[in-house]
């Protein structure tokens, strides 16, 4: 998959001291969706369990044991990914229409 832009993951993890914890796992999923070639939601959730589909091509991803999340936007068709979100559980909990960020 094409994961646009990880540029989005190095702002939150330079962002402040608090959040340098993330840059490992941040690191390794980035890598770890740019190998991947999901068609479908199904095969995605088949790779990575814990990966919530929602409506309008949205997937979240739990990171650092759900202290962090990622929201991203999928294109299956073209294999793109396009991060729309990047953040803590809670910021993420305070988002009121995730399927239009």
């Amino acid at each position: 998959m094409r994961v646009i832009a990880k540029s989005k993951l190095r702002q939150f993890w330079k962002s402040g001291p608090r959040y340098s914890d993330a840059k490992k796992q941040m690191t390794e999923w980035y890598n770890f969706c740019a190998k991947a070639e999901w068609s479908t939601p199904h095969e995605l959730k088949a790779d990575l369990h814990n990966a919530s589909i929602l409506k309008s091509n949205r997937v979240v991803f739990n990171l650092c044991g759900n202290k962090y999340r990622i929201v991203v936007h999928m294109d299956y068709v073209r294999h793109g990914m396009l991060i729309r979100f990047v953040g803590t559980h809670k910021e993420y909990d305070e988002i009121v229409d995730i399927e239009n960020i």
